[in-house]
C-alpha cells in the first residue's frame, strides 16, 4: 500500500495540493453560549474571550439585549431563540410574531449578524404541550422576517432531541416517533424545505454511551480508531457513534419524503468534563478527545457521515461556560468549555492550526505549503492515553501519529502517498516482507507512515493531521507485532 516509486512521488508531489479539502469546502463549528448561571462574566468579556478563541459562531438561548449589544460590530455570526414560553403566542397570534422580530431581530440586525431563529428548543421532549404549535409559531417567524425583509439572511428553524426518534438503532432504522412524524415533522421539514432552512438537531452520545457503557465502546463515543459497528441493514459500517445517531436522524427523514436539499445542523453537541458516580465517562480528558476531534473533523472537511459522506457539517458544541444554576446530574453543569472565571476546563483549539489565543499555528511549510494544517494532539501532561482531540501538540514526554479510520481509505491513500514520498517519511518497514508490513491494513500502513513523519518533523504542530486523516495519541499504538517508535 505504500508508495513504489519515485516516479509516483514526483507526480504527487505536483497533484497532491488539488487533493485536499479548502477551508470553504469545510463545515463550521459554533458555541452555545448558556447563562443559566451566577457568577459569568459579563457578555463584552465575553465576547472578548470568543474572539480570542476564534469563535465565528454562537447560539445563544434567548434575545438578551445586552449580549446581542456586545456582539455588535464583531463578525460574529449569531443564532437567537424565541423561548418555549412564548410559542404559544407566536403561533396563534401573527402580530405578536411580528413585533417580537421587530424588538428582537431587526433592531439588532445587521450591526450583530443574526442568522438564524431557534424557535423553542427540544419542544417535543420539554414542553411536549405545544407540538401542535411549534410549526405555526415557525411559520408566523418566517412570515414576520419576510414581511421585513429579512427572510434571506435569517433563517428560522428548531432544534429537536434524538428522543423524536422511535427508533435509531441500528441507523438503517431511524424512525420519528409515530405521534410526530406525520404531525409535525413532515409538516417542518416542508416549511424547511421551501424557506431554504435547516434541521436542527441535539445529538449527544455521551447519554447513549453512558447508559450502555457495557456495550459501547469509549473509543467508538469520541472519535478514535475502533474496529467500527456494522449496520447490517444498510451494509454500512460506523466508526463514530455521533454519524450512527446523525444518519438514524437522515433515516427517519428520508420516510417522510425526499428532503435532500434541507441540511443537518447539529444545534447542540458536547461531553462533560464531570459527573456523578454513575455518569459513566464524564471526565474532562474525555471531553477534550471528543470536542477536539470533532472540531478538527468538521473544519477539515471530513464531517460527512457514511449515510451522506459528502455532506458538510455545522456544528455548535455545548457549551461556552460551565453553568452552576443548571439542574440535574453534576454533569448539566459541567459542560463548559471555560470556567466563568474564563479559563480552560481543558485545551480546545476552534480553528485549524491552534491559531487562537495562546495556542501556536503552523505555517503550512513542513507539508510541502499544501494548504492543510494540524490543529495539534494531545497535550501529554492534559490528556489519557489515546484521548485524541484538538488540544495542542508537544515536543516533550511520548507520543505517536496514527490514522483516523473514519477519514476512508481513499483519503488515507493520499495522505499515505505524501508522507511517503514529498513528506520524506521512511516507509520501508511497511513494504511486502519487512518487518511492519503485517497487519496489511490501510490503517496500520498509514499509522506507521504518519507517525513516522511526525517524529521526524519534531512532533511539531502542523505534521500531524494530513487534512483530518490523521492524530496525536500518548500511548503506544497496537499494530500487531510492529510498534511504532516515540522517536527517530
Amino acid at each position: 500500500m505504500a508508495l513504489p516509486g519515485r516516479l509516483r512521488a514526483l507526480i504527487l508531489a505536483v497533484a497532491l495540493p488539488l487533493l485536499f479539502l479548502s477551508a470553504s469546502e469545510a463545515g463550521t463549528v459554533g458555541i452555545n453560549y448558556g447563562r443559566v448561571a451566577n457568577d459569568l462574566p459579563n457578555p463584552a468579556a465575553v465576547v472578548q474571550l470568543m474572539k480570542q478563541q476564534g469563535i465565528a459562531q454562537v447560539k445563544l438561548y434567548d434575545t438578551e439585549p445586552t449580549v446581542l449589544r456586545a456582539l455588535a460590530n464583531t463578525g460574529i455570526k449569531v443564532v437567537v431563540a424565541l423561548p418555549n414560553e412564548q410559542l404559544l403566542a407566536a403561533a396563534s397570534r401573527p402580530s405578536y410574531a411580528l413585533a417580537w422580530v421587530r424588538r428582537n431581530v431587526a433592531a439588532y440586525y445587521p450591526a450583530t449578524q443574526i442568522q438564524g431563529i431557534a424557535v423553542g428548543n427540544e419542544v417535543f421532549a420539554s414542553a411536549k404541550n405545544l407540538t401542535a404549535q411549534l410549526v405555526p409559531a415557525m411559520t408566523n417567524v418566517h412570515a414576520a422576517l419576510a414581511r421585513l425583509s429579512l427572510d434571506k439572511p435569517v433563517k428560522v428553524s428548531s432544534p429537536i432531541a434524538l428522543t423524536a426518534l422511535a427508533g435509531s438503532y441500528p441507523p438503517s432504522a431511524g424512525v420519528f416517533r409515530e405521534d410526530l412524524a406525520q404531525a409535525v415533522m413532515k409538516p417542518m421539514l416542508d416549511f424547511l424545505a421551501q424557506t431554504g432552512s435547516y434541521l436542527m438537531v441535539n445529538a449527544y452520545p455521551f447519554f447513549a454511551y453512558s447508559g450502555n457503557a457495557d456495550v459501547i465502546s469509549l473509543d467508538y463515543a469520541l472519535f478514535r480508531p475502533n474496529a467500527g459497528v456494522l449496520d447490517s441493514g444498510s451494509g454500512l459500517k460506523y466508526y463514530s457513534l455521533l454519524d450512527a445517531q446523525l444518519d438514524a436522524v437522515f433515516t427517519a427523514v428520508s420516510k417522510l419524503g425526499n428532503y435532500n436539499a434541507v441540511r443537518v445542523v447539529v444545534s447542540e453537541t458536547g461531553w462533560p468534563s464531570k459527573g456523578d458516580a454513575k455518569e459513566t465517562g464524564a471526565a474532562a480528558a474525555n471531553a477534550a478527545a471528543y470536542n477536539g476531534n470533532l472540531v478538527r473533523r468538521v473544519l477539515s472537511g471530513n464531517a460527512g457521515t457514511p449515510r451522506r459522506p459528502d455532506a458538510d457539517m455545522d456544528v455548535y458544541l455545548f457549551a461556552l461556560f460551565n453553568e452552576n444554576q443548571k439542574p440535574g446530574p453534576t454533569s448539566e453543569r459541567n459542560y463548559g468549555v471555560f470556567y466563568p472565571n474564563q479559563q480552560k476546563v481543558y485545551d480546545v483549539e476552534f480553528v485549524l492550526g491552534g491559531n487562537s489565543a495562546g495556542g501556536g499555528g503552523s505555517s503550512g511549510k513542513d507539508n510541502g505549503g499544501l494548504g492543510w494544517q494540524d490543529n495539534g494532539g494531545v497535550n501529554a501532561g492534559n490528556a489519557p492515553a489515546g484521548a485524541g482531540g484538538g488540544v495542542k501538540a508537544t515536543s516533550t514526554g511520548e507520543a505517536w501519529c496514527v490514522a483516523n479510520a473514519m477519514a476512508g481509505e481513499e483519503r488515507l491513500q493520499k495522505a499515505l502517498d505524501y508522507a511517503c514520498g514529498p513528506g520524506g517519511a521512511d516507509c520501508k518497514a511497511i513494504q511486502p516482507g519487512a518487518a511492519c508490513f503485517e497487519p496489511n491494513t490501510m490503517v496500520a500502513h498509514a499509522s506507521y507512515a504518519f507517525n513516522d513523519y511526525y517524529q521526524r518533523k519534531g512532533r511539531t504542530i502542523g505534521t500531524c493531521d494530513f487534512a483530518g486523516a490523521a492524530y496525536v495519541v500518548n500511548q503506544a499504538p497496537k499494530m500487531g507485532k510492529c510498534e511504532l517508535p516515540s522517536t527517530v
